[in-house]
């Protein structure tokens, strides 16, 4: 995703499709929180969510900067690509890590909209972000996986057929390092709602169908692990970085958002028979906030661009995330101030998609482990935790 390759044509059809979901679906769905359905199969039926899938699969076999590009024009737009989002950042851990027969099995159905995998099953609430601390079990009874447990932030698992598993083989006090003892399973959940597991929605202040699901002897075929058991950790944390980046890349889209709506505001709002945008009050915070925008955009591609040559990205992805999340919510905060008063009324939109922003700070991955990770792996000072 540079400046001579920045997927002009991906990016003139994710406009033209959002033109069709406007504010007002965005705003019944919001207020209804319900699942934007229909965005969802339109963006399947038009191969976007299938994009990073290889064409051996029936996907279109693309880069992860276009499925960047993707997320950034949808969120550019007015809408969010929450309900969606994960398809493509937990593709790579089947990708990268199942069997030929999973994905032979699974990725052509996902890729023409058959089945759904959105739902990634990893937060406990007792771990949170300490994820070699979950307590779900997966124990091997010959046949199946029996899986108990719990787990929470497990968003759209109620629109998903799917389920991509974290969960513990081997206890914690009988492996070498606290990362090994966990494996991954791909689950399909159709026949085992409402049975053995059950899925409880989180209501919460945007519309991000989360929810909380607990496991009872659920059982979960053999053939359904991905990969070497008791190496889920590893292949979790390797399709971290690009989940960091196609956030990062929400994160520019809705910082566009709040920038061009802030700007036509104050263009057009008169107080004291004048444009507010004439006082310096007003431009500045703009002006700054557009600045903050294009340096964490840069960083942004950087990291796309590591990703894709199959380098390391590792620093360049979680400094995408953290300066990128910054910079939304700086734009955010800075729209807000600019409508004032009118900012808060649900017409305009700022209100939802400043809720929509404040997620970024926290999720996934805290801005507090961001800055952890830096200076620990980057600037090589002592581990704090």
């Amino acid at each position: 995703m540079n400046s001579s390759e920045d997927h002009r044509d991906i990016r003139d059809g994710i406009a033209k499709l959002c033109a069709e979901f406007g504010s007002k679906y965005w705003q019944e769905c919001d207020q209804g929180s319900n699942y934007p359905k229909d965005f969802v199969n339109a963006l399947t039926k038009e191969g976007f969510l299938a994009s990073l899938i290889p064409e051996k699969y029936g996907g279109s076999g693309l880069r992860l900067s276009a499925g960047a590009v993707i997320l950034e024009e949808i969120h550019k737009s007015g809408g969010n690509a929450g309900a969606c989002h994960a398809q493509m950042y937990t593709m790579g851990t089947i990708l990268r890590h199942g069997s030929e027969e999973q994905k032979l099995k699974y990725l052509p159905k996902i890729a023409s909209g058959e089945l759904r995998l959105q739902a990634f099953g990893v937060t406990e609430p007792s771990s949170g972000s300490d994820t070699s601390s979950l307590k779900t079990t997966a124990k091997f009874d010959g046949k199946n996986f029996i899986i108990n447990g719990q787990k929470v932030w497990t968003s759209r698992a109620e629109h998903s057929d799917l389920l991509l598993l974290l969960a513990r083989t081997t206890p914690l006090g009988k492996t070498k390092k606290r990362t090994e003892g966990l494996s991954v399973f791909l689950v399909d959940i159709r026949g085992l709602i409402g049975k053995s597991l059950t899925i409880k929605p989180i209501k919460t202040m945007m519309n991000h169908a989360t929810t909380e699901l607990f496991f009872k002897d659920m059982p979960v075929p053999k053939e359904n692990l991905v990969g070497t058991i008791d190496l889920g950790f590893k292949y979790i944390l390797s399709g971290m970085n690009a989940e960091r980046i196609l956030i990062a890349a929400e994160c520019i889209g809705d910082a566009k958002w709040f920038i061009e709506k802030a700007r036509l505001y104050a263009k057009e709002r008169e107080v004291f028979n004048r444009p507010i945008g004439k006082n310096q009050g007003v431009q500045f915070p703009i002006a700054k906030a557009y600045s903050k925008m294009r340096a964490a955009e840069l960083m942004l591609r950087e990291a796309a661009n590591l990703f894709d040559q199959g380098k390391n990205p590792g620093e360049a992805a979680n400094l995408a995330k953290l300066l990128c999340s910054e910079a939304s919510w700086e734009a955010a905060e800075v729209c807000m101030q600019t409508f004032g008063g009118f900012g808060f009324a649900q017409e305009y939109d700022v209100e939802r998609k400043y809720r929509e922003a404040r997620l970024y700070q926290v999720a996934p991955i805290s801005t507090n482990l961001i800055l952890s990770y830096i200076a620990e792996h980057v600037l090589d000072l002592p581990r704090s935790y």
